[in-house]
């Protein structure tokens, strides 16, 4: 008797848990109008990105020892791709990479998708093509994710980590 009543509160906490996991996985915590606004923040970043705007560039990152840009390092000693933190090493890491010759973003918009995490923060991703000679690339368009969490700053969304990603090439066929 004992143990089938340990089993059927057993059963009911954890059916009552798988429920209100359920009923909240479908609860978005950003409304159309906050998505629609983080997408269009996206668009502006590829456009001023595609400008080589450093200046309007800076101003879309949150301003913060904490932000982080991922990218493609020239110096060995960082590894092939680092972190960069801070507004500072952000600020030098764009203008490297916009300085070194001609660099083109090109989001596939149709596969953008933008989710929100909390009131607060959400999550761009996108796979996009980027031309670009930077660190020995050698200016040919290649495949890349790129990963954006977004911060509510005041009244407007800033970039708290860009994480651009290289897609590595498919394995060859095996004969």
């Amino acid at each position: 008797m004992y143990k089938r009543l340990v089993v059927t509160v057993t059963a009911l906490v954890l059916s009552a848990g798988t429920a209100a996991a359920g009923s909240a996985v479908g609860n978005e915590p950003l409304d159309a109008t906050s998505l629609s606004s983080i997408r269009a923040k996206f668009g502006r970043l590829m456009e001023l990105a595609n400008k080589h705007d450093f200046g309007a560039l800076h101003e879309m990152f949150w301003q913060s020892p904490s932000t982080l840009l991922v990218a493609k390092s020239a110096i060995q000693s960082e590894g092939n791709w680092a972190g960069f933190w801070g507004n500072e090493a952000i600020d030098q890491k764009l203008h490297d990479i916009g300085s070194s010759g001609p660099v083109v973003l090109e989001p596939d918009y149709s596969k953008l998708k933008v989710v929100g995490l909390t009131r607060d923060v959400a999550e761009s991703y996108v796979p996009m093509n980027i031309t670009v000679s930077y660190a020995g690339q050698d200016g040919t368009a290649k495949p890349f994710l790129m990963i954006i969490n977004w911060l509510r700053v005041e009244e407007d969304w800033k970039i708290a980590s860009e994480i651009i990603l290289p897609v590595p090439p498919a394995p060859a066929a095996k004969d």
